[in-house]
């Protein structure tokens, strides 16, 4: 009988913790999720401030920043196995 109700409360308090987080999770989801309306959304809105003319430049300074990023942190590996 008391083993019962101990069973009992486990799995009340289980069921209760995994239902919270599986609410908490599915908040999150729905908070973060980005479907095909808020993309076409973001890219008439980019349109818009930007123009036609002047997104291919800020594409090319994008990828130029994204470069540099990436042979700064190689240039860093390399410094760190030298004094190894």
């Amino acid at each position: 009988m008391v083993l019962q109700l101990l069973l009992g409360t486990i799995k009340y308090f289980l069921l209760h913790l995994l239902s919270t987080k599986f609410q908490t999770m599915i908040a999150l989801h729905t908070f973060l999720a980005i479907g095909a309306p808020q993309i076409i959304l973001v890219v008439v809105v980019v349109l818009l401030l930007f123009g036609g003319k002047k997104i291919p430049e800020l594409m090319r300074g994008l990828g130029s920043g994204i470069k540099e990023f990436k042979d700064a942190s190689k240039e860093d590996e390399k410094l760190e196995e030298n004094k190894d």
